[in-house]
C-alpha cells in the first residue's frame, strides 16, 4: 500500500515537472522569438493614424451646415460634423470646444480671403478633422494679428491635433505660415496646395503623411517640426502620398526623427532632408539641393545623429561648391535600397560609416564604398569637418 502511494507521488511529481518544463520552454521560445524581431522604424508607427484619420468618404446626412458671410465668424463649440460652404471675406471658422470633443469640418466649395486672421482657428478640441469636398481656397494677405499671447500666424492655426483628409482639393495662400499646430498635423487624403512666405507645415509635435497629394512652394521650410522648449519632440513620418516641395530653406526639417516608410517625394531646396535621426525604409525620394541633400544634424540630445538607408530609392543631385549629398554629424549606414548621388562630395560623416547592402551609384559608377570627404570619422579622406 505504501509502495503504491509512493509510486503515485513520484508519477505526480514527474507529471508536474514535465508540465512546468513545457510551460517554461514555451515562454522561453516566445521570448526568444520576440527578441529576434525588431521594429524597422525608429518611430513607433502603430498608433499614428486611427481608422477615422484614414477615412476619405464622409457621411454628412446628419451634419450641421453653415453658409459663410463677410465679416461674420462661425464658432463651433461642440462635437459633430459641420459642412462649411460659400465665399466670404474676413471670416474665421473658430473651433472652441471641450478637451474630449472631436470636430469634423467638411469644406465644400469654400473660398475665404482674410487680411489679418486665420481662416480656420482651432482654440480647443481633442482633434479636428478638415475634410475636403470639391474645390476650396483659403487665403490671408496681410500681417496676422495676435489672439492675446497667441501668435496666430497661419491660414489654418490649431492648438490641438488636426487631420486633413477627403477627396477634394484645398489651396492655401499665406503671407506667413500655411498650416500651424501646437500638436500634430496629419495628412491622409485630398489634394493640398500651399504657397507661403514662411513654413508651409509647422508643428511642435509631429507631421505625419499617409496619403494625398501635397504641393508646396515656400520661401522657408516645407515641413518644420520643432518645439523650442523640448528637444525630444518634433518629428516627421511619411508612409504614403505624393509630395512636391520647392523651398527656400529646408524641404523637410525635424528636430528628432525623420522617417520615410513610403510615398513619392520630390524636393528642391537649400537642404532636402534635415533631422537628428533620418531613416529611409521605403518610397521614392528625389532631392535637388544647393547645400546638403540630406543632413543628419545633432539637433536633439535624445538621439545620436544618424542617416540610415534600409530600402526604397534615394536620388540626390547637388549644386557645385561646398555641398554634401549626405552629411551626418554622427553615423551613416547604407543597408539596402538604392542610393543614386551626383555630387562633388557624396558623403560626409563624423562617426561610423558602413555599407552592408543595397545599391549605391555615385556619379554614374556603382560602388560599395562609403567615402568620407571631410575626414569626420574612420577612413576619412578630406581635410575638414563641420557641424550644421
Amino acid at each position: 500500500m505504501k509502495k503504491r502511494i509512493l509510486f503515485g507521488i513520484i508519477i505526480l511529481f514527474m507529471t508536474i515537472l514535465v508540465f512546468t518544463g513545457c510551460q517554461l520552454k514555451s515562454k522561453n521560445d516566445a521570448s526568444s522569438s520576440s527578441a529576434s524581431k525588431s521594429t524597422t522604424s525608429v518611430i513607433s508607427t502603430s498608433d499614428i493614424f486611427t481608422d477615422r484619420d484614414l477615412e476619405q468618404d464622409i457621411d454628412t446626412s446628419d451634419a450641421t451646415t453653415y453658409d459663410i458671410e463677410d465679416n461674420k465668424n462661425v464658432t463651433i463649440d461642440s462635437e459633430g460634423i459641420f459642412v462649411i460652404s460659400g465665399t466670404a471675406k474676413n471670416v474665421s471658422i473658430i473651433v472652441d470646444a471641450d478637451d474630449e470633443d472631436k470636430i469634423q469640418l467638411v469644406l465644400k466649395d469654400v473660398t475665404i480671403t482674410n487680411s489679418d486672421m486665420p481662416c480656420v482657428y482651432v482654440k480647443n478640441a481633442d482633434k479636428v478633422f478638415i475634410t475636403t469636398m470639391s474645390t476650396n481656397s483659403l487665403s490671408v494677405t496681410g500681417t496676422f494679428t495676435s489672439d492675446g499671447e497667441t501668435s496666430t500666424d497661419a491660414v489654418i492655426f490649431s492648438r490641438d491635433d488636426v487631420v486633413f483628409n477627403g477627396n477634394g482639393s484645398l489651396t492655401i495662400q499665406s503671407s506667413d505660415n500655411g498650416i500651424s499646430s501646437k500638436d500634430d498635423i496629419k495628412i491622409t487624403g485630398g489634394t493640398i496646395t500651399i504657397n507661403c512666405v514662411n513654413d508651409a507645415l509647422e508643428t511642435h509635435e509631429m507631421i505625419a503623411v499617409a496619403g494625398g497629394n501635397l504641393t508646396i512652394k515656400t520661401s522657408k521650410d516645407g515641413f518644420h517640426a520643432e518645439y523650442d522648449d523640448n528637444d525630444t519632440v518634433g518629428s516627421v513620418y511619411i508612409q504614403g502620398g505624393v509630395i512636391q516641395i520647392d523651398a527656400g530653406d529646408d524641404g523637410i526639417h525635424a528636430i528628432t526623427n525623420l522617417v520615410i516608410d513610403g510615398g513619392t517625394i520630390d524636393i528642391k531646396a537649400k537642404e532636402g532632408l534635415e533631422g537628428t535621426y533620418i531613416q529611409i525604409n521605403d518610397g521614392s525620394v528625389n532631392i535637388s539641393a544647393s547645400d546638403d541633400g540630406v543632413n543628419a544634424a545633432q539637433k536633439s540630445k535624445a538621439f545620436t545623429a544618424t542617416f540610415e538607408m534600409n530600402g526604397g530609392e534615394l536620388t540626390v543631385n547637388m549644386g557645385a561648391g561646398d555641398t554634401d549629398a549626405i552629411d551626418s554629424n554622427g553615423n551613416l549606414y547604407v543597408n539596402g535600397g538604392t542610393v543614386t548621388i551626383t555630387a562633388q562630395s557624396p558623403f560626409d560623416y563624423d562617426g561610423e560609416g558602413k555599407y552592408t547592402g543595397g545599391t549605391m551609384i555615385i556619379n554614374g559608377e556603382e560602388t560599395t564604398t562609403i567615402t568620407n570627404q571631410m575626414m569626420g570619422g574612420p577612413g576619412g579622406q578630406g581635410g575638414r569637418g563641420r557641424s550644421r
